[in-house]
């Protein structure tokens, strides 16, 4: 069955099925007792630690917004019991890539979330529970808070392709912030313009250095933007909707710069996942390739823009396009140069769902380090070969953009 969301003229489409995507049992049978993945670590999450109604703990910070029944959602923090100096990890995307499966699922699951339902709206004329939540995400570092639930939590696991899974949670009765959050001065300047729109208050942020996840947690929120128009944006679509705000940013920017020399090829493999990026001596153009060996599929899904086409959402894809093209474009603006880009994503057994930013953080990874040059497309193509599993023959099929750049050498 599809399903289509829209807010703020940002548009996202998905496909609900009644199966895991992982183990492809049926979610409305999903225990943590049978669930395969969690029950190997069901020695490390302790969640007997959440078996009272009042917790103390420490966010690192996070705050999570559900997307089911939108605009009514479930919206509120997340706090853990570990030591603050490693709270602060997890929320830290940038240094996740030196950790392990294990730690990574082990890092969500321990983070106990508090819930509270709530209309979209109420980010303009927000209730003291939802003032506190705001005050929390507006903090660059851990803070120590207390929740007081409804009832004792429960942990369900439940694994989607795009979104990370999330931790033992219950409803929500009061939030108390035990400390003072560390507001960083762009932060406060941009939720406390009212007249700056989100768009702008996004890219003063990035530009600025924020981190990412910051940004994306005030926009999640509700706290960017034109007072009147302010809203709770579920987190799964925060995320897509800031990789593709700073990403189009910077699209105008390279559109401006001058061609690349050659083909550049540029790799990296974590966590059961390899990307590849080809980088091409023509005009701005971007596609993406994504194969993943567990599902039953002959050829990668696809993908692409092109400056001349009109702009639409990557259904074959979904947020993942945008999360692998903003690094992309990061490149050659540091770089003052433009190019064709074409993103190789393998994903193989093992892996587990935990969220775009294994792609955006790989991506950022692969094009740090020295790449391989050619002289010629078939050179460059030559070279992925011997670095991609799938035949290179099934990836030039599935892709538009080597086709018609195939064709434009041709007529020149």
């Amino acid at each position: 069955m599809q399903h289509e969301y829209r807010f703020g003229g940002f548009e996202a489409k998905g496909e609900r099925r009644d199966f895991c995507p992982v183990c492809r049992g049926k979610l409305s049978a999903c225990r943590p007792a049978v669930c395969p993945f969690v029950k190997r670590l069901s020695a490390w999450i302790h969640i007997e630690k959440f078996q009272d109604r009042m917790v103390f703990g420490v966010s690192p910070p996070t705050v999570f917004v559900g997307e089911w029944g939108y605009p009514r959602v479930n919206v509120g923090p997340a706090i853990s019991t570990m030591e603050k100096n490693i709270v602060g990890l997890l929320d830290t995307h940038e240094r996740w890539l030196n950790f392990s499966i294990d730690e990574l699922l082990f890092m969500r699951l321990s983070l106990l979330h508090g819930k509270r339902r709530t209309g979209v709206v109420a980010a303009r004329m927000p209730s003291r529970l939802i003032e506190s939540f705001q005050e929390l995400a507006m903090s660059s570092t851990p803070v120590d808070a207390e929740m007081e639930l409804e009832s004792r939590p429960t942990l369900k696991p439940s694994f989607h392709i795009r979104e990370p899974p999330i931790g033992p949670s219950a409803p929500l009765l009061r939030v108390r912030l035990t400390e003072n959050p560390s507001v960083p001065k762009p932060v406060e300047k941009a939720v406390s313009d009212t007249d700056l729109k989100s768009t702008d208050a996004i890219l003063s942020m990035y530009r600025s250095g924020t981190r990412q996840e910051h940004v994306t947690r005030l926009f999640s929120v509700g706290l960017l933007g034109v007072k009147n128009e302010r809203k709770i944006v579920p987190t799964e679509w925060s995320i897509t909707a800031v990789d593709d705000i700073i990403g189009k940013a910077l699209r105008k920017e390279v559109m401006r710069y001058p061609l690349i020399g050659c083909y550049e090829v540029y790799g990296f493999e974590a966590l059961h996942n390899r990307i590849h990026i080809l980088l091409l001596p023509f005009r701005w153009a971007f596609e993406v390739l994504e194969y993943w060996y567990s599902m039953p599929s002959d050829l990668p899904y696809a993908d692409h823009e092109f400056p001349a086409f009109p702009e639409k959402y990557p259904e074959n894809i979904g947020g993942a396009y945008h999360a692998v093209r903003l690094p992309v474009l990061e490149h050659l603006s540091a770089r003052n140069r433009q190019a064709a880009a074409i993103v190789f994503i393998e994903v193989f057994p093992g892996w587990l769902p935990l969220g775009v930013w294994r792609l955006r953080e790989i991506s950022r990874k692969a094009l740090s380090i020295r790449c391989f040059k050619a002289s010629t497309l078939e050179e460059a193509l030559s070279l992925l070969s011997s670095r991609l599993r799938l035949s290179i023959g099934k990836w030039t099929k599935a892709s538009w953009l080597l086709d018609f750049l195939k064709t434009q050498a041709r007529l020149e």
